[in-house]
């Protein structure tokens, strides 16, 4: 699927980076531009395509400061501005676009559904959200944040992508490492879907192409990608359980928002070499997912691609009624109600050298 990207935020520029980073580094000519746009300018030094600094009037260039409803407003002010960046980089050839951005922040959550409007307004292909949910961890306004930028993001946008941190980050990782590897890990699943059909080393048996995605992302306003991968043998037969196991894994273990099984569609990809990749492994595969997300709009195919290892991809479409999706809103519900009582209830500086719940320590 030849798509541009648009970062939107400081997850959002990072996020895109390694998606361009991926492509390139691959080979696939999937991503056929990306600029990225913020109102912080230190989070756009770094960054190796167009970028656009918005705001400038109102911040200065020093960001929002997790203010989503100030962020929401720079970006609809300075819309004119991305519009004009992207001139030349979204032409007849281009399928999709990418708002991507992460939800907890403040230019990223309130700037994302304004980037998807506005583009929905003059554009017309499918425009689509890569979001990024804030960990447990991440603080009441990251909650709030990210709450009140996925219901409107999901509706500006064609279909919103969902990326839950919680499901990425390890053990023992401090932030940083946290959210670079939870880019690079999100950049190889969505690489690998934009670049089925694109870059094809031979003949796919069932194609997998741009429709397959758009027909899938057309079900429902909410979606989420799984991955696996495993070793594979030189010949397609021995290959059957594999592509069973992996697609397993990609479900149920490996989604970009663990716990969503149930779902209006979904696609299924097998990649690897081609004389690998069992035909009957992968329609075995997409069976299993038919009855796993109780969905009869399940399509599958493969994508021949030179490895020694084969992998699986699964998109979901429709998924709004996830276990996780609704933990996470009452979360976000539950954080700006604290929010709320916090500000309603000044607190005395003067009390908390009385406050009985702390032990003296001598």
């Amino acid at each position: 699927m030849k798509s541009v990207l648009i970062g939107v935020g400081q997850a959002g520029g990072k996020l895109t980076r390694e998606l361009v980073e991926f492509d390139e580094r691959m080979g696939f000519g999937a991503i056929r531009g990306a600029v990225a746009v913020n109102t912080a300018q230190t989070d756009l030094s770094d960054l190796p395509f167009e970028t656009v600094l918005v705001g400038q009037d109102r911040v200065k260039g020093q960001g929002v400061g997790g203010d989503n409803e100030l962020g929401a407003e720079v970006m609809q002010a300075d819309s004119r501005e991305l519009l004009s960046a992207l001139d030349g980089r979204i032409g007849a050839e281009t399928e999709s676009i990418f708002v991507i951005a992460g939800l907890g922040g403040g230019t990223g959550s309130g700037g994302a559904p304004v980037v998807a409007k506005e583009l929905k307004r003059i554009y017309d292909i499918p425009v689509y959200g890569i979001g990024i949910l804030p960990g447990r961890d991440e603080g009441a306004m990251y909650q709030v944040n990210a709450g009140r930028s996925l219901k409107t993001f999901a509706r500006e946008a064609d279909s919103l992508l969902l990326v839950d941190n919680d499901a990425f980050r390890s053990t023992g990782e401090s932030v940083t490492e946290g959210f670079d590897s939870i880019n690079r890990e999100i950049a190889k699943r969505v690489g690998l879907l934009l670049a089925a059909g694109e870059s094809v080393e031979g003949v796919a048996e069932s194609v997998v192409d741009s429709s397959e995605i758009i027909n899938t992302l057309r079900n429902g306003s909410i979606a989420a990608l799984g991955y696996a991968a495993a070793e594979a043998a030189a010949d397609a037969e021995d290959n059957i359980n594999a592509v069973m196991s992996t697609t397993r894994r990609a479900l149920l273990a490996g989604s970009s928002l663990p716990d969503a099984t149930d779902a209006d569609a979904a696609l299924v990809v097998v990649a690897g070499e081609q004389e690998t990749i069992p035909r009957k492994g992968v329609e075995r595969a997409r069976r299993w997912v038919e009855e796993e997300t109780g969905s009869l709009q399940v399509r599958g195919g493969d994508f021949p691609l030179s490895s020694d290892r084969l992998a699986a991809l699964i998109l979901l479409g429709g998924i709004e009624r996830s276990e996780r999706l609704e933990e996470f809103m009452e979360r976000a519900k539950e954080a700006q109600e604290q929010e709320a009582t916090a500000e309603a209830t000044p607190t005395d500086p003067g009390d908390l050298w009385a406050n009985d719940d702390l032990d003296d320590l001598l």
